[in-house]
């Protein structure tokens, strides 16, 4: 039996007529139609559709490649921030960590110690990769031709702040375009501010950071372990620089 035949009568269908009114559900013959591919299973013809994504392959051509800037002060890199960057990496074709260069604040780490360790961090992500920038945020992304700005909102509060924030970036640069994502459950309370007064009162960061950051954290705040991982080099260094005092004696006895 031919794919076009009813699978009860055997018969064709009916011939459309062309002065029957055009039905807007219907296309009339001739206009482009969505890819299908017919396929016979038992006496029935079933047409499948294509993949969405191959349609539109198809319309507008390979998919655009979306680079996207993910900035913050990351002082201390979270795991709230590794979720997101990892999650972002599966979204875009580059994912560019931005540390901010604030002059007016005084970070926990300087800006050549977080980038380290976020570089440490992100090298199981082969399209992400870290950069510091300062000044305007909308300046650097153009700099690096990005189209999307990757933010994480963890409550209502962060909502009111990083919406006036999208707002204006749209304003400045509406090319640019910004994407919310919600951290996971675990992660949603989480934050730098908190982890730096946790670590200040020598509690425990266990999975609120990584191993390496609890590891500086601990050398920030621990007066012993700053001793342990470099205070008895700087101790010898300083006891080595110590002038030697030379006692001349003169021979003669005190009276």
């Amino acid at each position: 039996m031919a794919c076009w035949q009813n699978p009860r009568t055997g018969k064709e269908p009916p011939k459309a007529n062309p002065r029957r009114r055009a039905d807007p559900r219907h296309p009339a013959p001739g206009l482009p139609q969505p890819a299908a591919t017919h396929k016979i299973i038992g006496n029935v013809c079933a047409v499948t559709e294509r993949p969405l994504a191959h349609n539109l392959q198809l319309a507008r051509g390979p998919l655009k490649q979306i680079i996207a800037v993910y900035p913050g002060s990351f002082d201390p890199v979270t795991n709230g921030h590794l979720d997101l960057i990892e999650r972002g990496s599966k979204m875009f074709h580059q994912l560019i960590v931005g540390i901010l260069r604030n002059r007016e604040k005084q970070p926990l780490f300087s800006v050549a110690e977080r980038r380290k360790m976020l570089e440490e961090m992100v090298q199981p992500f082969k399209n992400v990769r870290v950069d510091t920038f300062d000044g305007m945020m909308v300046d650097y992304a153009m700099s690096v031709h990005a189209t999307a700005v990757l933010r994480g909102i963890r409550a209502i509060s962060d909502y009111e702040y990083e919406f006036q924030m999208a707002m204006m970036n749209r304003k400045l640069q509406p090319a640019l375009e910004t994407i919310f994502m919600m951290p996971s459950v675990r992660y949603s309370f989480l934050s730098s501010r908190l982890v730096r007064e946790i670590a200040q009162a020598g509690g425990s960061l266990k999975e609120l950071v990584p191993d390496i950051v609890e590891e500086r954290l601990r050398q920030k705040f621990d007066p012993a372990a700053r001793f342990e991982h470099g205070g008895a080099a700087r101790a010898g260094r300083q006891h080595r620089k110590q002038p030697v005092t030379k006692i001349v004696t003169t021979g003669k006895k005190a009276k």
